[in-house]
Parts: structure tokens; C-alpha cells; sequence
């Protein structure tokens, strides 16, 4: 399916990577004022074409062209950027020890001379307060300091802002992956007045009911290729997941889920309003409220606590934590898949003071099978992995760890929805054989499988809600409203 209007047309694109056959003759177009949506599971080839289309990667097969002029044996990032794109990467580009003004001058080099960062700092906040009304992001803000919902939101701002070449078609890898529902809206809000203006937009989401929402047109991907394209009406999120090539699970109802308040409690977080925290052997809560307001603080308190740093929370075992913020606080990019998959476990692997390699990569090769994380060698670099497969391997180095509690941060960023069903399945199993999780989440589809619910405002617990109870209106209210949460 092509068209002679498009801003962007890619012909029989082929790619590989040594043996591996990342794409196979994918044919993919962007017409003006049309937000496409992309989807596939991880590995499906979403981000080795988007790296095609911003220049990052060459082509080995195929054309690209804008217009009628193929630049595929000349395209580069440079060639992109003078051709109108940007693009919002999965794993966020800013420079952290910079600030939010520097960061966007990055990008700007014709801001220059005296006064760039009052020019740099305004083309910023101004394209902020257009995207994100009331984001509380100063241009003075060290990148670094900031909350990864904050340099999410720095990131898509700094993508859409223009000085000289008018910004015409903006890649959204995984946009809303770290942002609260407010500003996810606010976000895919601004997309529709971009899109209405004459903009393009590639939106890539697990989230399929943002692309069911957002998108004119759906691509889906598998397997390096594109399996079906239409127009947005003719899916709906079974067709999704079954083009996807998965099964999508019904939920069901966890009987013991209130019982499970009546066993063994393993974890106080004590709270100054007389809410506290509590955790009980075998049970799945989760943290809620709009992003920002203690729920990461609450569990490094806890994950602290748990190795042996004293303060206020009370925890009976070791704890294990997924990280939310892979790069920065997840993965070690210096080592192999098997290895950050069995640091956790480390300790039981030693033999004579030696680490048992045959244990180790029994470990590794258990959990990959498991979770289904795709490579064709556990001794490549962790950073050969998409991102999606990345967070697998902290799920496994957390699941495969003998800690009996669970501490996962926002963890689900950037994986997709049928390895999301097997870590649902997963969890659910390990908490029917007694360990417990505290799961911080920004998707409410997510907190449905928690038996309790606890609601943060202003870094407290402001709100407890057992499972029956967790509907996205009783969540909202305990956010927004003081008299309700009372």
C-alpha cells in the first residue's frame, strides 16, 4: 500500500545483523496530517525500521524516498532532519548532566550568540506548556535530577519544537510508557491538533488502546515484517493482538485475594495520616495515583530497608526490584544477557569460591524460555536487545532471585502485550506459592491484577482499596480530591 502524497515512502526494506533477519521486505508510507500507528511485539522490527527511516541505519535492500527521490544510499540523520523528522526514542537521548535549556540547544544549533539560553529556555518552555499545561519543568532543571516522567516529557517537547526547518513528521517510540494518565491524554491530545494542522506522527505503543484511540491507520509487524495495514476502524484490540500473533487473555477474578489479608504480613510502610502500607505473604498490591507522588520513594524505602539500611519501614525478608528506569537503574551495559539475568542469584551459584557456570546458564536459558526473551546467544551484550527484551531480562533476574518479595517500578515500559500476559500469569503463580509484590503502575488495565490497591498524594497513602474496589474512578478521587480520600 503506497501513495504518491506521502511525506515518506520505504520500499522492500531489508535489514540483518549478522545471521539475524531484522527485516524482510517491509513496504511502509506516512501521508501529511496522518497519525500511523505501529505495532508488534518486542523484536517484531518496529525500532530497526524507525532507525532506517531517522538515518540511524542504513538499509541493506530497498528505497526510501521523500517524494520521488530516494535517498536510501545517501540518508543519514542529518538527511532526516532537513527532511522535517524528529523522533522521541524508547530509551530517552537527553543529556543528563545538562539542563532542560541545553538540552534543547542541542538540537538547535542556530540558537547561538549572546542570549541562546534565554532563546534556547523559551523555545523549550513554550513547546511544554503546549504539550503538557502545568508540568512543573523549569528550563534551569538539571536533566538529571529530573523524574523519567519529567525528561519523557522534555524529550517529546524538544522532538516537536522548531527554529529554521518546520518539523513534519514525528517518530513517538513508546511516548507515554513513563507518563501518568493526565499526562498521556495531554499528550495524545496535542497529537490530534498536530496531525489536524498538516503533521505526521508514527505513534508506537503496547498501549493498544492509545492506538485504537489516536491513530488514522495501524501497521502491525511480526517477525520483521508487516502482516497487516488498515485503516484504525477496521481493528479493534482482539484483531490487534491476534495480528500481533497472540492470544488475549481473559481476566480472571483471584477468589483468595481478601484471604490473603488474613496471612502473614511482611511488610509495614508506616504513614503520618494513620494509612499505612501493608503487604501480606502471597499478595500482589499495587501503587497508584498520578506519577510523582512517593510511589518510587515508597519502594526504594522499602527495597532499602530489606538490605539492611535502617528507617521507617518494616520488612521480615530480602526483597528483589525490577527497575522502571532500565538504563539508568536496571541493566549493567557492560555484561552479557546471562550475567545481568543472574546477579540476583549469584550467591547460590558458588562452588569452591567459583561461580558455577553450568548453573548459571541453566538459570539464564530457564528464564529466557520462560519469558520468552529473543537473542540467539545469552554471552551477547544486553544492549543487543531491543528494549522490551531488556525489561524481560530484569523480570527474570527478579523472578529467577530466590527473594521472597517482589518490588517492581513502573516495569512493564516498553513490553509488549503478550509477554505482558505471560508476566500477569507468571505473578499470579508466584503469589499463589506465597511470594508477595509491590508493583507500582501507571496503567490501570495493570492494577486489576493486584488484590490491594494503595493511592498516593503528596508522597502518602492517601488511600487503600481492596480489589473489588480498584475502578479508575475510585483511584481518580483519592488523587484529586482530600475529602474523598479521607
Amino acid at each position: 500500500m503506497t501513495d504518491r502524497s506521502a511525506i515518506v515512502r520505504l520500499n522492500g526494506i531489508g535489514k540483518s545483523f549478522g545471521a539475524v533477519q531484522a527485516l524482510r521486505d517491509v513496504t511502509f508510507h506516512v501521508a501529511p496530517g496522518e497519525c500511523v500507528g505501529l505495532v508488534g511485539h518486542n523484536g517484531a522490527g518496529k525500532s530497526t525500521l524507525m532507525n532506517i527511516l531517522s538515518g540511524v541505519l542504513s538499509p541493506d535492500t530497498g528505497e526510501l524516498l521523500f517524494g520521488d527521490q530516494d535517498l536510501a544510499a545517501r540518508y543519514s540523520v542529518a538527511a532526516a532532519k532537513q527532511n522535517g523528522l524528529r523522533c522521541v526514542y524508547q530509551e530517552l537521548s537527553l543529556c543528563p548532566n545538562l539542563s532542560v535549556a541545553e538540552n534543547a540547544r542541542i538540537t538547535h544549533p542556530t540558537i547561538r550568540g549572546i542570549g541562546w539560553r534565554r532563546k534556547a529556555a523559551t523555545l523549550i518552555t513554550t513547546w511544554l506548556d503546549r504539550i503538557f499545561p502545568g508540568h512543573g519543568i523549569g528550563p534551569g532543571d538539571i536533566v538529571g535530577e529530573l523524574s523519567i516522567a519529567r525528561r519523557q516529557m522534555v524529550e517529546i517537547a524538544r522532538a516537536f519544537s522548531a527554529t529554521q526547518t518546520p518539523v513534519r513528521l514525528v517518530i513517538l517510540d513508546e511516548p507515554t510508557s513513563s507518563l501518568d494518565k493526565a499526562s498521556a491524554d495531554q499528550l495524545l491530545s496535542f497529537v490530534g491538533r498536530f496531525t489536524e494542522t498538516g503533521g505526521s506522527v508514527i505513534l508506537i505503543s503496547h498501549m493498544l488502546g492509545e492506538i485504537l484511540d489516536s491513530a488514522d491507520r495501524i501497521v502491525v509487524m511480526r517477525d520483521g515484517g508487516v502482516v497487516a495495514e488498515d485503516a484504525t476502524a477496521a481493528f479493534d484490540r482482539a484483531r490487534l493482538v491476534r495480528e500481533m500473533g497472540s492470544v488475549l487473555a481473559e481476566d480472571a477474578a483471584t477468589p483468595t485475594a481478601q484471604a490473603r489479608r488474613q496471612t502473614d504480613r511482611v511488610i509495614v510502610l508506616p504513614g503520618e495520616n494513620g494509612i499505612p502500607l501493608e503487604v501480606f505473604k502471597g499478595e500482589i498490591v499495587g501503587l497508584a495515583g498520578i506519577g510523582g507522588q512517593g510511589q518510587t520513594d515508597a519502594l526504594l524505602t522499602l527495597f532499602a530497608a530489606a538490605n539492611g539500611t535502617r528507617n521507617h519501614a518494616e520488612i521480615t525478608t530480602e526483597a528483589a526490584f525490577v527497575a522502571g528506569d532500565r538504563q539508568t537503574d536496571g541493566v549493567f551495559p557492560g555484561w552479557s544477557i546471562r550475567r545481568n539475568i543472574s546477579i540476583a542469584s549469584i550467591r547460590q551459584m558458588v562452588q569452591h569460591w567459583l561461580i558455577d557456570a553450568r548453573k548459571e546458564l541453566g538459570l539464564a536459558q530457564d528464564w529466557q524460555t520462560r519469558i520468552g526473551i529473543r537473542t540467539e546467544d545469552l554471552s551477547n551484550p544486553i544492549l543487543s536487545l531491543s528494549g522490551g527484551n531488556q525489561q524481560k531480562v530484569l523480570f527474570a533476574r527478579a523472578l529467577g532471585s530466590p527473594a521472597p518479595v517482589v518490588l517492581m517500578d513502573d516495569p512493564m515500559r516498553g513490553v509488549d502485550i503478550g509477554t505482558k500476559q505471560d508476566v500477569y500469569a507468571i505473578l499470579k503463580d508466584e503469589a499463589a506459592q506465597g511470594r508477595s509484590f509491590v508493583w507500582y503502575t501507571t496503567e490501570m488495565d495493570e492494577l486489576k491484577h493486584c488484590d490491594f490497591v494503595y493511592v498516593f498524594r503528596g508522597g502518602q497513602v492517601v488511600s487503600g482499596l481492596p480489589r473489588h474496589q480498584v475502578t479508575e474512578a475510585n483511584i481518580l478521587r483519592a488523587s484529586f480530591d482530600a475529602a474523598a480520600a479521607a
